[in-house]
């Protein structure tokens, strides 16, 4: 691998990366006397195992034109996003919905039908005033992982790396602005290579693992933003962090989301004791926006000193939950839990990173060809608050369309032939990995107590302290031993960590996603705008 040179290289296999590698070949089938581009993709683990898997929810689109229309999922999402979100982002990816969810069917993605067998089966989310979520029943991250990799084995000129960790961004040596490759470690053997590409795409998902609980897999550390950041990217809204209502509470289910579907076909949220409680926090009640519903379970939870609160869809029939939600179901089933006739006890937890790696309309990076798709990157499409299921929609929509602008362009540009290798000639290997475990623990723990669904200045204060004596101790470490897996990826959270509290500092007000007991009201005279952070020159 270290010795070629790809048109261009994809890290992340995702929505988003599937997606950009799948439609780059696409193109290149209309185009018989062009080339077809070199491209490889990388993933951490084995190919599926990112934050797209566990997608249960679906994808919102404007499938059904007679009871619905772009308008209103526009303003939706508008009202969602709490007065940050960029209208032309926001009318870009709604405007090109079907066409995405139609490019999905094509590549083989199956949908749940009605009854009928003819119409598509669309559902309710948060936030939604019609139904619009197109799903495949509660695994839709799960169908459109297997049909976008299946894809995959008709093109050749794909090749799929598992088990190699982005480790940096490599610039050029004549023009620091531009992306010209990277380094990949092979965490088989924690051997690093230098790999050039003329473009490359950060498809590397969000960053929820520097929480202490989180629906996310292990892999959503943060590593895109970070690598950008190192790199001179701006970032942008990264106070806003999604906590996800409705998490399984148990000790044996690791991090296991319960959809927010449930509560679009009825579910309602009650007390340990079975009281209802959501009317008392918004006239949607368990429809509202999950900030809203985050920040009133997390309330009653600490008023009344529960872990959990309840989740109850006893109301409708074991045939419909069964039919509707069998993954959701069969794993309830497994710890002792029979939904069909108990209520679901649950938590929040972190879920979606808002902000990211600022891009334009084509997913391209403040780098020349460096481009960043899905949840790493920050188009505006969000603002403070995302949408239930607009993340998907994201990443097909932004991954067609910065397919189109890197295809028009690889006929500009040659692969360096001779990257900068990686020197690690004065590093030795460690004898003390317990360094890196426990900062890891802290970090989350810390992140999770100061920067979380609620927050207050002084906790944000100390969370800062900590973070920089973190970043101290993870850069000393860095410097003098042998990099491995876990070390990258603490790296990375730090740093993510650092944005997120410095982000969350200045925003002096309550909005979407970002709640503080110290502003506790919103400020549009002086808050009506996204929370940029500009890298230093040198990091």
């Amino acid at each position: 691998m270290d010795t070629q040179c790809f048109d261009v290289i994809i890290v992340g296999t995702g929505a988003a990366g599937l997606t950009i590698a799948l439609a780059l070949a696409e193109q290149t089938e209309h185009h018989p006397d062009t080339r077809p581009p070199k491209i490889a993709l990388i993933s951490k683990g084995n190919i599926a195992n990112g934050s797209t898997l566990y997608a249960q929810g679906g994808i919102a689109a404007v499938m059904d034109e007679t009871n619905d229309s772009i308008q209103s999922h526009i303003e939706d999402t508008l009202n969602a996003g709490a007065g940050l979100c960029h209208p032309d982002a926001v009318h870009y990816t709604i405007e090109h919905g079907r066409q995405a969810i139609e490019w999905l069917i094509k590549q083989g993605v199956t949908f749940s039908r009605e009854e009928n067998r003819e119409d598509y089966h669309l559902t309710r989310e948060g936030g939604h005033s019609q139904r619009r979520v197109i799903h495949a029943a509660d695994a839709t991250g799960k169908a459109l992982s297997r049909g976008l990799i299946d894809r995959l084995e008709e093109h050749k000129n794909i090749k799929v790396f598992d088990h190699y960790l982005a480790v940096d961004l490599i610039m050029s040596p004549d023009n620091k602005k531009q992306c010209i490759g990277l380094y990949l470690l092979d965490t088989r053997n924690n051997q690093v290579m230098d790999v050039p590409a003329k473009y490359t795409v950060l498809a590397t998902g969000g960053a929820s693992k520097v929480y202490l609980y989180t629906s996310n897999p292990d892999t959503s550390t943060g590593d895109g933003i970070a690598m950008a950041w190192r790199a001179g990217c701006r970032v942008a809204n990264m106070e806003f962090n999604q906590f996800h209502p409705t998490c399984l509470y148990h000790p044996k289910a690791k991090s296991f989301l319960i959809t927010e579907a449930l509560r679009g076909e009825g579910a309602k949220l009650k007390l340990p004791d079975g009281t209802p409680f959501m009317h008392k926090f918004d006239s949607r009640e368990e429809l509202a926006p999950r900030d809203i519903v985050a920040r009133a379970i997390d309330y009653e939870m600490k008023r009344t000193g529960s872990d959990y609160v309840h989740l109850d869809i006893t109301h409708k029939s074991a045939d419909f939950i069964k039919e509707h939600f069998p993954t959701i179901y069969e794993r309830c089933l497994s710890y002792g839990i029979d939904i069909t006739r108990e209520p679901i006890p649950v938590v929040p937890a972190a879920h979606y990173t808002c902000g990211g790696i600022m891009t334009d309309l084509n997913g391209q990076t403040d780098i020349d060809n460096l481009f960043a798709i899905g949840e790493t990157a920050f188009t505006g499409l969000h603002g403070a608050n995302r949408m239930a299921s607009n993340s998907l929609l994201e990443c097909i929509v932004f991954g067609k369309a910065a397919a189109k602008v890197i295809k028009e362009g690889l006929s500009r540009y040659e692969c360096e032939p001779m990257l900068p290798p990686w020197d690690d000639s004065r590093v030795t290997g460690s004898e003390e990995e317990v360094v890196i475990t426990h900062n890891w623990d802290e970090l989350r723990r810390f992140m999770w107590n100061y920067v979380g669904i609620v927050r207050k200045n002084k906790r944000l204060l100390l969370a800062r302290q900590r973070v920089n004596l973190l970043k101290r101790e993870v850069d000393d470490y860095y410097r003098q031993y042998l990099i491995n897996g876990d070390l990258i990826e603490l790296r990375n959270l730090v740093t993510v960590a650092e944005l997120i509290i410095n982000s969350a500092m200045q925003r002096k007000e309550s909005r979407g996603l970002h709640y503080t007991l110290d502003y506790p009201y919103t400020d549009d005279k002086n808050f009506l705008k996204d929370t940029v952070l500009v890298p230093p020159e040198k990091l």
